[in-house]
């Protein structure tokens, strides 16, 4: 009979503990496992969570988020594939932050943070949240946005006082006046970080100087291009700065000997810097833990050259003009280095310095020295499987590996990389995310299985130009427990085995596919992984033009696309031209 009796108090003992520690779960997987307990739990979450980020905005409805999270502080929501930031995906493939604005302003009473990525944003959305959050809104991220223009902002300066981040990086502004950023000087005592880096705003100085003298929380500041002397009295105004990124050179080199960086400043990027520049940075950086060199105009040797005097160095941004040269300078300098981006440079920058490729030499010798390392993303000009090897041997550490072997004429020391590709899995066990885009051949259905069968904790995955056949691909979605999202280009897979493959992938969330054997225009194989709540979009081949260096204007053939996603908002209604949703009978599920 006791034991009886304990029996039934344990229930509400277990539900008092459980309110109690609910608040302190903040990991989006632990609060998701939590909220599949019970109906009790479930409502606890959906009382207690603060952060929601949405990876879709088309996976979700705002009034289902209203019903389920009335109390968020914080929302994250990501719009268009991530394709766009490569004009892979129509301009007009969707993405509007307008319905989701406006629920914001009827419903979310608490909410004081919202990012929003890769989505289209309207002058008229940015009124309605100054009119309906402008008092308490804190941060407001426009990450990679499009649609608006400084009338927008206009709204946001005016209302919104207690914002202590305005983030805009690689936004898209039509730019019609400063005031904007007037309005924001005046208004504003606390902010603390504004961003408008590798956008067209044109800004005026003294606005810039009179944020630094009102906000004297302000720590970090990345602007467009604007001349780094008409800077000197907003640095000048601004000792607590910690972050600085953008600016340009234009005047003659000597008057460059007067520019002083604030004191405390330890994350920099300057933008079209030369070796005649380069001088600006000495003095600060020892102190440097992060170094934007993506769009300076800096060879090999004057990269070896800042790197020796930033021994402190945590995070580096560069491109690969760095070189094997380089990186062997970084692994002996720079022993707390934990995020290294390296992207593709100008090809004729690196015909003009020899020494400005990345291969295996240079990745063993970062491998071996910088043993701290959590993030590797870099475009290669020749790999082993050894350097692999190596990395998997040495980077214990590792969260997140992207490498690009760049398709250039030069030959390749060491393919297929099967081998490589299958130590380097098995020796970096923390790996969340993981991108391999290669040559055709530098894969085969062997190694492709290889990264099904090690990659039990990857999240998110690009594969590109791997695998030999439909076998391969099989073989792969056997394995990936854990991979939520998969995006592949240039393959040589059928339809009917991609959609074999998303059965198999048995924690599939999110599928996108560039290049692929179609069995016909209506994408009739694709059907096989109907299911509910599946919707799957084909956004046909296409011409588009781009810009090039050496020929102009050039006209491009795009492959067709495969999109694929559950939703709980069922099938989408605001579907350009150029995507078709594919037989929405069948497998558009409401």
């Amino acid at each position: 009979m006791e034991d009886r009796n304990v029996s039934r108090v344990r229930p509400g003992m277990s539900e008092v503990v459980i309110g109690c520690v609910m608040p302190y779960i903040h990991d989006p997987k632990d609060r998701d496992a939590v909220s599949l307990v019970c109906r009790r739990w479930y409502e606890l979450d959906a009382l207690t969570r603060k952060h929601v980020t949405i990876a879709l905005c088309y996976t979700a409805s705002p009034d289902r988020l209203r019903r389920r999270f009335r109390h968020l502080e914080s929302l994250k929501l990501k719009g268009k594939p991530r394709a766009a930031m490569f004009n892979l995906i129509p301009e007009d493939w969707g993405g509007y932050v307008t319905p989701w604005m406006n629920e914001i302003a009827e419903s979310f009473n608490c909410l004081k943070s919202l990012h929003f990525r890769r989505m289209i944003v309207r002058d008229s959305d940015l009124e309605l949240l100054a009119q309906s959050r402008g008092r308490v809104l804190q941060a407001l991220k426009l990450d990679k946005c499009s649609g608006f223009s400084t009338d927008g902002l206009l709204h946001i300066g005016r209302s919104c006082r207690s914002l202590k981040t305005l983030f805009m990086e690689e936004s898209s502004i039509s730019n019609r006046g400063g005031e904007w950023l007037h309005e924001l000087a005046v208004n504003n005592m606390v902010l603390e970080t504004l961003n408008f880096y590798m956008t067209d705003l044109v800004v005026s100085f003294e606005d810039l100087e009179l944020i630094a003298r009102n906000c004297r929380s302000l720590v970090s500041v990345k602007v467009s291009d604007c001349e780094i002397l008409g800077l000197l009295r907003f640095f000048c105004a601004a000792p607590a700065l910690e972050e600085f990124c953008g600016g340009s050179f234009n005047e003659q080199p000597d008057n460059y000997s007067c520019v002083s960086l604030p004191p405390k400043l330890c994350r920099l990027g300057l933008t079209y810097m030369g070796k005649i520049e380069m001088p600006i940075v000495f003095p600060c950086a020892p102190l440097l833990k992060k170094l934007d060199l993506l769009y300076a105009l800096l060879d090999t040797e004057d990269h070896c050259m800042l790197i020796q005097r930033s021994p402190n160095l945590e995070i580096l941004e560069t491109r690969d003009v760095i070189g094997d040269r380089g990186l062997e300078v970084l692994a002996r300098s720079c022993k707390r280095l934990k995020r290294l981006r390296i992207e593709r440079g100008a090809d004729e920058q690196g015909m003009e310095d020899e020494e400005g490729v990345v291969s295996q030499r240079g990745l063993i010798a970062l491998a071996q020295g910088c043993l701290e390392l959590e993030y590797l993303a870099v475009y290669v000009t020749d790999i082993t499987n050894a350097s692999l090897e190596y990395i998997g041997k040495y980077s214990k550490n590792l969260c997140d590996f992207r490498l690009v072997l760049l398709d250039r004429e030069e030959s390749i020391t060491d393919l297929p990389l099967d081998n490589g590709v299958r130590d380097l899995l098995r020796g970096c066990e923390k790996l969340k995310r993981f991108a391999l885009y290669l040559r055709p051949g530098g894969l085969t259905d062997v190694g492709l299985s290889y990264v099904g069968q090690y990659s039990k904790n990857i999240r998110w995955m690009l594969l590109g130009y791997v695998g030999e056949s439909d076998t391969g691909l099989l073989d792969f979605s056997r394995g990936c427990p854990s991979l939520q999202k998969l995006e592949m280009r240039g393959c040589c897979f059928s339809e009917r085995a991609l959609a074999a493959a998303v059965l198999q992938l048995t924690s599939l969330r999110y599928l996108w596919v560039q290049g692929y054997k179609a069995t016909s225009a209506t994408g009739c194989d694709l059907l096989a992984m109907a299911r509910p709540f599946w919707n799957i979009e084909l956004i046909p081949s296409r011409r588009v033009v781009v810009a090039d260096q050496l020929e102009g204007a050039v006209l491009v053939e795009h492959p067709a696309h495969i999109l694929a996603y559950y939703s709980l908002a069922g099938p989408r209604t605001d579907f350009p031209d150029t995507v078709i949703p594919l037989d929405p009978e069948e497998s558009l599920v409401t």
